[in-house]
């Protein structure tokens, strides 16, 4: 299948420290894939990268278009979604209104992305007319990934969705998240928490200190590169360090 998302040797950093070195990574439609990886991996500055926030060299491409030079703004009109760490919710709108300012569609349209995101999400039907900051943590976060699906994104990007949820809520939203690929929307998950992202992802792509460990299919993860992204290779640290 033709990727939709293609990332070439992407390297990126802030004020010279490199963050993300030489990344390679393809994503098909429909397809969800689980970003691993210890805090300060990378994968935050990889869904910036791809998205155009922070500077980076190499290649993205999407749907079989550069996108160097291209503003965010331009990216998210392509069909790039993005939920970021924190949710970020706008607490003094209801739940509807988050959700409704969050597309540009015609009326009839809106009304359709509407019901999805409450398909998805019933308990957001519920809390409709409630103000975002009466929600749960949880519940923000499922609006949070609503509004992003309310541009109608070709890939949704999501960073650290289960921070500081239950392990009920967590699954909650990556059984969502998995209903959003299986619907044909390819989803890009940056986690730090393993078991549920995996049960989530068809694919997992592993970082270590800015570099692609390991890229291959999730119900087949070899432990030791699971190992080593989250602890490192000991042998290879001592070498490294003379």
């Amino acid at each position: 299948m033709t990727a939709l998302l293609r990332l070439d040797s992407v390297t990126a950093g802030y004020g010279g420290a490199t963050a993300l070195d030489g990344v390679s990574l393809a994503l098909a439609p429909g397809e969800a894939v689980a970003l691993l990886g210890a805090n300060g991996a990378g994968k935050t500055t990889l869904l910036k990268a791809i998205l155009g926030l922070v500077p980076a060299t190499g290649r993205v491409a999407f749907a079989g278009a550069d996108l160097a030079g291209l503003p965010t703004e331009r990216r998210v009109r392509l069909g790039l979604g993005y939920v970021p760490e924190g949710r970020r919710v706008f607490a003094g709108m209801s739940v509807r209104d988050n959700l409704e300012v969050a597309s540009f569609a015609p009326a009839a349209r809106r009304r359709d992305l509407l019901e999805r995101v409450f398909a998805l999400f019933p308990q957001l039907r519920v809390k409709a007319a409630d103000t975002a900051w009466r929600l749960s943590g949880g519940q923000q976060q499922m609006l949070a990934i609503g509004r992003a699906l309310m541009g109608e994104p070709r890939l949704l990007l999501l960073d650290e969705p289960s921070l500081g949820l239950s392990p009920k809520l967590a699954a909650e939203v990556f059984a969502a998240v998995r209903a959003i690929a299986d619907a044909g929307t390819a989803v890009l998950v940056a986690e730090q928490s393993t078991a549920r992202a995996l049960a989530a992802a068809h694919r997992v792509a592993l970082l270590r200190l800015g570099t692609l460990l390991h890229d291959g299919p999730a119900d087949a993860l070899p432990t030791d590169a699971l190992r080593a992204a989250f602890l490192g290779d000991p042998l290879a640290d001592a070498q490294a360090g003379g």
